[in-house]
């Protein structure tokens, strides 16, 4: 060992503890946060707009539940060569693309007026939005090794249970408040009020991010070297595969049962996001403005069960038992919410308790596919599970749509998605191993 490098390592463990990771935080995660919390909002508030949709336009659920999974057909198509170029290109321009480009798209949702419409609308939703989430998870590969990614992932997808918590007055007061206003109805409004402002961020994040620690001016060469030292010592919690390229990676049989725990469990998740407030309105609930209410109560719970659970797994150095704890909960609260049918607070309960288990499953999951690609199939890897799992998403809508069509009831439809996520918890168990050094 050299005395360069003998010297580096008192300095990094020093740095690492007294604050470069809280400095890289308060400079990356805030915008990160906001910038997914649009995302997430353009891809749910059809959820919403859909109540009020139905009465001014001649869509049916099944036609619905096809247009909100179609989102993820386009999604799945652009997902892995968005993340490959963002490898090549850097995030900054890779975040400007995408968040302009579905910005645009997201505003133009306002004219819709037939299915055809609504259907190519939500494709190139999907298209442009594309590599937008694995992307950020790559880049938080950049700054954080795997002890503390646990954490930064849950924090990063407290974006979207935060939303959910807003989502549902936010959209209903739009559309509640503004029908009308300038001769348009109040999903015309909601699109448009939420689709501009990702166009805007992007263009932010682009002067704001930088790609690698290594162009962060705001950190001194100590600090950057405090990160070097750490994500070139980084032991993963997880089995690593220890891939030796993207194309060595497509060949690993365990990659393609992550993308089918993924399918499972965003399959389950989207279901629960677009059917929500139908559920909720199942329930003898009527004004659209105490739907968004009641929807956004469970995801209080669901901000805070995800960071402390994330940062458990951190701590106890461990994956695999904590995400399966998560399925169960999420199961569990379904099936509270289903007997209960009927019994507002019996109902409500339950899913609040469901929302636990079902916010904390999907960044546990992000951490062990970080761990188990190698660095050189990282980019590649986390966008290939991100897109086959995302099929999951394209197809649960429809097929719980047809359910509810057929029974004129969600509650059945719930026992498929309980199952979806016992059944997601028990594959990611029987796939992957615990490293031995965790």
């Amino acid at each position: 060992m050299n005395p360069s490098t003998s010297h580096a390592l008192p300095a990094s463990s020093f740095e690492t503890e007294k604050g470069v990771y809280a400095k890289v935080s308060w400079r990356i995660m805030p915008l990160l946060l906001i910038c997914y919390m649009i995302a997430y909002l353009d891809r749910i508030n059809i959820g919403y707009a859909q109540l009020q949709m139905k009465q001014t336009l001649p869509f049916s659920d099944a036609a619905y539940g096809l247009g909100a999974g179609i989102f993820f057909v386009g999604y799945f198509l652009f997902e892995v060569p968005s993340n490959l170029m963002l490898e090549k290109i850097g995030a900054r321009k890779t975040i400007l693309r995408i968040m302009f480009c579905w910005g645009v798209v997201a505003a133009a949702m306002m004219f819709v007026e037939t299915t055809t419409q609504f259907y190519i609308a939500r494709f190139l939703l999907g298209v442009f939005e594309a590599g937008f989430f694995p992307g950020i998870v790559l880049y938080l590969t950049y700054w954080y090794p795997s002890a503390r990614r646990g954490q930064m992932i849950a924090i990063f997808m407290t974006a979207t249970t935060v939303v959910a918590v807003i989502a549902g007055p936010l959209c209903g007061g739009i559309m509640k408040y503004l029908e009308g206003a300038n001769g348009w109805h109040g999903w015309q409004w909601l699109f448009l009020v939420q689709g501009l402002p990702a166009s805007v961020l992007g263009i932010v994040a682009f002067f704001y991010l930088q790609d690698k620690p290594e162009e962060a001016h705001w950190l001194t060469e100590d600090q950057k070297r405090a990160l070097r030292h750490d994500l070139e010592n980084d032991v993963p919690l997880v089995a690593n595969a220890g891939h030796a390229s993207f194309w060595h990676m497509l060949r690993d049989p365990k990659v393609y049962m992550l993308s089918l725990v993924y399918f499972f469990l965003l399959g389950a998740t989207y279901t629960m996001v677009f059917w929500a407030p139908t559920l909720i309105k199942s329930w003898g609930i009527a004004d659209l403005f105490l739907i968004g209410l009641y929807a956004a109560l469970p995801n209080v719970f669901g901000v805070v069960g995800m960071v402390l659970i994330g940062r458990s797994s951190d701590a106890r150095k461990e994956r695999r038992w904590h995400f399966i704890a998560c399925t169960a909960i999420a199961a569990i609260g379904l099936l509270v919410t289903t007997v209960t049918q009927g019994n507002f607070l019996g109902s409500m309960a339950g899913l609040c308790f469901a929302v636990i288990g079902i916010a904390s499953a999907t960044p546990l999951f992000f951490a062990v596919t970080t761990e188990y690609l190698s660095k050189e199939a990282a980019a590649g890897g986390i966008a290939l599970i991100s897109s086959l799992g995302n099929l999951g998403a394209a197809v649960s809508p429809a097929v719980t749509g047809a359910i509810n069509a057929s029974t004129g009831s969600p509650v059945y439809s719930m026992y498929l998605v309980s199952a979806l996520y016992v059944l997601s918890g028990f594959l990611l168990l029987v796939t992957v191993r615990a490293a031995r050094s965790a």
